[in-house]
């Protein structure tokens, strides 16, 4: 059974506003709203997913439920890995019979997602709010990934190809900190 292939980049966004303008400008426009994502990987207790490059995660999003599974990395210059993903009706229930199956969360985190299209290209550009910082996701073709991230002021020297996961454990190693999961901060009362 061949799966389909999701190529993507991730690039730091330093300046929220000027990226949003920018976006705009080159003829994106938003195609689905500010949206809170909670997001679960799963694995089992000696992590033969992570050790086959391989993982499994339940996300939370707008009232859906989307199970993904994405296979071991392609090398290229973007990130690119077979996924296959559905709807579920209950993240809960799928909790459990991940459960049943010997799978448990290993690692959660969340983000509040943007995401913006063109009537014309094929991609899709993200703007992701993190507990980390904000990042732009381009997903699409290869060549439209190099074209659109040009056209927003970015180079190849840019790319960032690590997962949130990474991102996350490298930010806790630079502050000094025990990573757990990367989640917002519980506001204050």
């Amino acid at each position: 059974m061949s799966s389909p292939t999701e190529t993507e980049i991730k690039l730091r966004v330093a300046d929220k506003a000027a990226v949003l303008q920018r976006i705009c400008d080159v003829g994106y426009a938003e195609s689905v709203p500010r949206v809170f994502e909670a997001n679960t990987l799963y694995d089992t207790r000696d992590q033969q997913l992570r050790g086959r490059e391989m993982l499994l995660r339940l996300r939370e999003v707008g009232g859906k439920h989307v199970i993904t599974w994405k296979g071991p990395g392609i090398a290229g210059p973007h990130k690119s890995r077979p996924e296959i993903e559905t709807t579920v009706g209950s993240a809960e229930t799928m909790a459990g019979i991940f459960h049943q199956l010997g799978f448990d969360p290993m690692f959660r985190y969340e983000k509040y997602r943007t995401e913006f299209r063109h009537p014309d290209k094929d991609g899709v550009i993200t703007f992701d709010e993190t507990p980390i910082g904000d990042y732009l996701e381009l997903e699409g073709p290869a060549a439209w990934i190099d074209e659109t991230a040009g056209m927003l002021g970015f180079t190849h020297a840019d790319y960032i190809l690590d997962s949130y996961g990474k991102l996350y454990v490298a930010d806790c190693e630079r502050r000094g900190i025990q990573p757990a999961d990367m989640v917002f901060a519980a506001p204050s009362r």
